[in-house]
């Protein structure tokens, strides 16, 4: 078994360096990539740690950031975020997972976007035509892991995407990829995933429906033919992590988690995320983190974040998150979760 456990992390390693080689570049591709929300980070716990989560991820929103965390989870885990983004953009997340035992464990997520309608505008009706359009985002997805030992876990998560604005959507599916290594070395935890692995998108619908003149210099001809502007493929926002996290202090009041995370997007350069927690009788909580650190030209920095959890009839916990990340020109975002586990 362990012959086949090192098989397995040499194949998922060389496939993730492969893949992030194959987008090595000197430009930043920031903004060339569809569903840039699929990037924005689930969970105040996560949040308020810098984003450093992949080896952590031991609450349900470990199925956005790396689903072999599933496995940590016991009983029945729900996760309730909603996040308060830039330009007055909301978003709601909902988690949930389900331990079998030594038959892996299953999840399910779902994320969509709130935001307010817009007005209508036209090279005619610069102010507004008196329609108003609205666009959203949403996404679905359905993961399943399994410790193959002890301390190896395997994770996926398979999801379906799907944005719309006015009277035009686009829709993709993609696969996130995740394991997790409890090392020998005082217990440290090594972990790798690579999410939103899948087809690309690309818009469709009858805004795209123009009447166009095939020749404006004759009067003759038929200015209004129908016809439909061309859009292009675009891709997911793929996204490489490799992190690790270590508990220096572990006792029964008082425990201290460290965690960094190394990321490789494919819209944008390399960058380092740092966090840490302390946790006092598994009761109050307190975070902080630095974000898209040696990242240029970065608006994100620092994050910090608190949380509660408290037992109910002995086997059921509330737990209470919130985060604040500073956004520099783009002031900050703010998120507040809700988990129960029974």
């Amino acid at each position: 078994m362990k012959i086949r456990i090192y098989q397995i992390v040499i194949i998922l390693f060389s496939a993730s360096i492969i893949t992030a080689q194959s987008f090595v570049t000197n430009v930043s591709k920031k903004g060339t990539s569809a569903a840039p929300f699929l990037s924005i980070g689930q969970g105040a716990k996560a949040t308020g740690m810098g984003s450093a989560f992949v080896a952590i991820s031991d609450d349900p929103s470990a199925i956005f950031w790396n689903p072999a965390g599933l496995t940590k989870v016991e009983g029945v885990g729900v996760i309730f975020d909603h996040t308060q983004w830039i330009a007055d953009i909301n978003y709601n997340f909902f988690a949930a997972s389900y331990n079998l035992g030594d038959y892996g464990s299953i999840g399910v997520s779902f994320l969509t976007s709130s935001m307010d309608d817009m007005p209508v505008t036209t090279i005619m009706d610069p102010e507004g035509t008196g329609e108003t359009f609205n666009v959203s985002d949403a996404m679905f997805s359905l993961g399943y892991a399994i410790n193959l030992t002890n301390n190896f876990s395997i994770g996926f998560n398979g999801k379906f995407v799907h944005q719309k604005i006015w009277k035009m959507d686009a829709t993709a599916f993609a696969l996130d990829i995740g394991v997790q290594y409890v090392t020998p070395f005082d217990g440290a935890v090594l972990a790798m995933s690579i999410s939103n692995f899948g087809t690309k998108m690309k818009l469709d619908g009858t805004s795209a429906l123009v009447l166009y003149d095939p020749d404006l210099q004759s009067s003759g001809n038929n200015n209004q033919i129908p016809a439909y502007l061309q859009t292009d493929n675009w891709e997911l926002p793929l996204n490489f992590r490799v992190g690790i996290a270590y508990q220096p202090i572990s006792s029964n009041n008082h425990k201290v988690t460290l965690a960094v995370d190394a990321i490789h997007p494919s819209d944008n350069y390399e960058s380092i995320n740092a966090g840490i927690e302390y946790s006092f009788s598994d009761f109050f909580f307190v975070r902080g983190g630095l974000k898209s650190l040696f990242l240029d030209d970065s608006e994100e920095s620092f994050t910090f974040g608190a949380g509660i959890k408290q037992l109910l009839l002995g086997n059921i916990s509330i737990q209470v998150d919130y985060a604040y990340g500073d956004f520099g020109r783009l002031t900050n975002i703010q998120k507040l979760s809700v988990g129960i586990r029974f």
